[in-house]
C-alpha cells in the first residue's frame, strides 16, 4: 500500500452531484480547544500589569544622577558662607549643590522645614547663591495615586482571572460528550485511489462503496441497500488508513475520522455520549462516512473488563452497536473501521448488519510491490542501473510502509553523500536498515570478531548446501540494531504456504551459527540466543498448530482463547500435563534433528567455512556473488518431486526458504 508523495490539493466539486445525489452543506464539527483570543487577552493583561509596576518603581525610586556624594546640611551652609556655592537645586527634601569649581554633591534638609528658614537661622544671605526650587507636585500626586489604587487594582484583576477560569472550567464539563472526530471537507488535500497500489482487490471492494454513495438510486432500483459497515483487516503497514483516506477523497461526501481511543475518558458515559454526538452530526450531513481507526481499543469482546459489563469501554461499544443497527434508521451513514487484531472484536460488532463487508489486506505480492515502488519513486532521481523488477524481488515480505520507508532512507543516504541520484547501493543499504536497523560500529577484540565471522559463516554454509533453501543474499559481521552480525536469506518468490521440509531446513539453518561456534572454539556463546528462540518457536508451531510431528494432525494450542482479564490469555494451554510433556519432547526432537543436520553440513564443508570466515574478517560484508565465488554455485535445483497424478502431469514447485538467520 502506498500513496503519492505529492498529494493533490484540487477537488472536482461537480463529481459529488452526479446521478442526482443531493449534497447538503457539511456541518461544522464542534471541536473543544483553547481560544487564541483568550490567550492573547491574558498576555495583554499581564503586559499592562508589568508596565504599571515598572512605572511605579521608576517613579518612587531615586534615580541616579551626577549628585552622588551626600554631605550634611551644615557643610552646605558653611560652603555658602565661604562663597564656594554657585547654585542649589531644591528637589523636595533633597538639595543638589553645585560649586564654583564644578564639583557637585547632594544633601538633605529636614522634613516640613524650609531651606530658607535654615539659612536665616544660620544668618546666611540667600542672595549669595542661585537657588532653584523644583516643582514635584505632579510626581507626588502620581505616587500617591499608584500607592493607593495599584494594590487594589491588582487584587481585583487577580480575582477576575480566577473566576473567569472557574467559569470556563464549569462550561467545559458539558463538552465532554461532544465528538472529537476530525471532519474532512472538499477543500482539504485529498488522497485518491490513484495514490494507492498493491491491494487491487481491496480497492475494488471500496470503489463499489464509493459508487453506492455517489449513485444510490442505481442500487435501490434493483433492491440493493448500502452496506452499513466496512471492516478493513490486515497487518500493520498494509495501508488500511490510507485506503480510508482514498475513500474520503473519492466519495465526495462528509467524512468523519476518529481513533477508537478518543471515545474514552475517565467519566462514565462520556464515550457513549460522544458516539451519539458523532452519529448525530453524520446524519445531519448524510450521506456520510464515519471512519474509526484502531477499533479494537473499544470493540473488544465484552465480558473481559474489570467491572463486569458496566465499564466505560463496554458502554461505548454498546452505543456503537445500537447506532449501527438499532431501531433508528441509519441507511445514509456508512461506518468504516480498521484493525490489525480482528480476533479481539466482539461477535456482535462484526456480524452482518453492522459490518457487512470485511476487506482483507495482506502484504503485497511482487506486482503490488512494483506498483508501490513506482508511486514512491515519483519526485526522486534514480540512477539508470536501478531495476524495479530486481528491487521488487529483493523485498519479499515488505509491507507498503516498509517500501515507502526504504525509498525515503535511500534518498537520505544519497543526499548525505551529496549525490544527485539514488543508486543500487543506497537501496540495498536502505532495505537492510529497514529490517535490521542502522549499522553500529563498535570496538571488538580479534577473538570476538573471528567468532562472529564463524557464526555468520555457519548460517551461510548450511543455508547454501541444503536443497530447499533460497540463495544467501548477504553475510555481514557489522552490528545492526541488537544483532552482532547478520546473514540475509530472503525468499526468492512470494510464498503463502510452507512445507515441513522447508521448515526443518530453516531450523537447521538457524542452528548453523551455534554449530560453527562449537566446532571452532569448543564453547557456546550468547550470540545464538535469538537463533535458538526463533528455531524453538518454529518447532513448537509445527507440533501444536501445523500437525507436523508424530503426535498427528491435531491442533494443541487453539488461538484467540481469552480469559476474564483483558490482555491476558493470548493462548491458553488446553492440554493435559502428559500431552504437554509429549509436545515438549517432539519440539526437542525437531531442534535436535536440525542441529544434527547443520553439523553434518558444516563438517563436510569445513574448509569452505574457514575461507568464508577469513573473507568476513578481512572485508566485513560479503554479497551473494562474493560468497558464491568461495563456496561455488548451488548444486540442487530445489524441486519437489510429486507422486502419483501430480508427477504424471508434470507439476513442479521450486521451493525456497523464508529463513533469515
Amino acid at each position: 500500500m502506498a500513496k503519492n508523495g505529492e498529494e493533490k490539493s484540487k477537488t472536482d466539486n461537480s463529481s459529488g452531484n452526479k446521478g442526482g445525489l443531493r449534497k447538503p452543506p457539511i456541518p461544522k464539527m464542534k471541536i473543544i480547544k483553547m481560544r487564541k483570543s483568550s490567550s492573547w487577552r491574558g498576555f495583554l493583561i499581564y503586559a499592562v500589569l508589568g508596565i504599571i509596576i515598572f512605572a511605579f518603581f521608576a517613579l518612587t525610586a531615586n534615580p541616579t544622577n551626577k549628585f552622588n556624594e551626600v554631605k550634611p546640611i551644615s557643610t552646605v551652609i558653611s560652603d555658602i558662607k565661604d562663597s564656594k556655592v554657585k547654585s542649589i537645586e531644591i528637589d523636595g527634601n533633597k538639595l543638589n549643590v553645585t560649586l564654583h569649581e564644578g564639583q557637585t554633591y547632594s544633601s538633605r534638609k529636614e522634613d516640613n522645614q524650609s531651606f530658607f528658614t535654615a539659612l536665616q537661622a544660620a544668618q546666611v544671605d540667600p542672595s549669595k547663591v542661585g537657588i532653584e526650587v523644583k516643582d514635584t507636585t505632579l510626581s507626588q500626586a502620581w505616587i500617591t495615586i499608584l500607592t493607593t489604587f495599584l494594590p487594589l487594582g491588582i487584587i481585583i484583576i487577580f480575582f477576575f482571572l480566577i473566576f473567569r477560569q472557574a467559569r470556563e472550567g464549569a462550561s467545559s464539563v458539558f463538552s465532554f460528550g461532544q465528538s472529537r472526530a476530525k471532519q474532512f471537507s472538499s477543500d482539504m488535500p485529498k488522497v485518491t485511489f490513484a495514490d494507492v497500489a498493491g491491494v487491487d482487490e481491496a480497492k475494488q471492494e471500496l470503489q463499489e462503496v464509493v459508487d453506492f454513495l455517489k449513485h444510490p438510486e442505481k442500487y435501490r432500483a434493483i433492491g440493493a441497500r448500502t452496506p452499513k459497515g466496512v471492516l478493513l483487516v490486515g497487518p500493520a503497514g498494509t495501508g488500511k488508513t490510507l485506503l480510508a483516506r482514498a475513500v474520503a477523497g473519492e466519495a465526495g461526501v462528509p467524512f468523519f475520522s476518529v481513533a477508537g481511543s478518543e471515545f474514552m475518558e475517565m467519566l462514565v458515559g462520556v464515550g457513549a455520549a460522544r458516539v451519539r454526538d458523532l452519529f448525530g452530526q453524520a446524519k445531519k450531513g448524510a450521506p456520510a462516512i464515519i471512519f474509526i481507526d484502531e477499533i479494537e481499543s473499544i470493540g473488544r469482546m465484552r465480558g473481559m473488563g474489570f467491572s463486569g459489563g458496566h465499564d466505560e469501554r463496554e458502554q461505548t461499544l454498546n452505543q456503537i452497536l445500537v447506532e449501527m443497527d438499532g431501531f433508528a434508521p441509519n441507511d445514509s451513514v456508512m461506518v468504516m473501521a480498521a484493525t490489525n487484531r480482528p480476533d479481539l472484536l466482539d461477535p456482535a460488532l462484526t456480524r452482518p448488519g453492522r459490518f457487512d463487508r470485511r476487506v482483507a489486506l495482506d502484504l503485497p505480492d511482487i506486482e503490488g510491490r512494483k506498483a508501490i515502488i513506482k508511486i514512491h519513486m515519483k519526485g526522486k532521481p534514480f540512477a539508470k542501473e536501478v531495476d524495479i523488477d530486481r528491487l521488487a524481488s529483493r523485498t519479499v515480505g515488505f509491507s507498503g510502509a516498509d517500501l515507502a520507508n526504504m525509498l525515503n532512507e535511500a534518498a537520505i543516504l544519497a543526499a548525505r553523500d551529496s549525490r544527485k541520484e539514488i543508486n543500487n547501493v543506497d537501496l540495498e543499504e536502505a532495505a537492510t536498515k529497514v529490517k535490521l536497523g542502522p549499522q553500529r560500529r563498535r570496538m571488538q577484540s580479534q577473538d570476538e570478531k573471528r567468532l562472529t565471522a564463524y557464526h555468520e559463516g555457519g548460517h551461510a554454509i548450511v543455508a547454501h548446501f541444503l536443497p530447499h533453501v533460497d540463495p544467501v543474499h548477504r553475510i555481514s559481521i557489522v552490528a545492526r540494531g541488537m544483532t552482532g552480525g547478520h546473514t540475509l536469506v530472503p525468499p526468492s518468490i512470494d510464498r503463502y504456504t510452507e512445507t515441513k521440509t522447508r521448515l526443518v531446513e530453516r531450523i537447521a539453518t538457524l542452528m548453523g551459527g551455534r554449530v560453527a561456534e562449537e566446532l571452532v572454539s569448543g564453547e557456546y556463546t550468547t550470540g545464538a540466543a535469538s537463533d535458538l528462540e526463533i528455531a524453538s518457536g518454529i518447532a513448537r508451531e509445527m507440533v501444536t498448530e501445523f500437525g507436523m510431528s508424530d503426535l498427528g494432525p491435531t491442533v494443541f494450542s487453539p488461538r484467540a482463547q481469552y480469559g476474564l482479564w483483558p490482555g491476558l490469555g493470548a493462548e491458553q494451554q488446553q492440554v493435559s500435563p502428559d500431552l504437554a510433556s509429549k509436545i515438549d519432547k517432539e519440539v526437542t526432537k525437531l531442534i535436535d534433528a536440525g542441529y544434527k543436520n547443520a553439523k553434518e553440513v558444516i563438517l563436510k564443508n569445513r574448509g569452505k567455512l574457514d575461507r568464508v570466515a577469513e573473507a568476513l574478517i578481512e572485508r566485513e560484508t560479503l554479497e551473494r556473488d562474493d560468497f558464491e565465488k568461495i563456496v561455488g554455485k548451488p548444486t540442487s535445483n530445489g524441486e519437489i518431486k510429486f507422486r502419483g497424478t501430480a508427477a504424471k502431469i508434470g507439476i513442479k514447485i521450486k521451493p525456497s526458504r523464508t529463513a533469515q538467520a
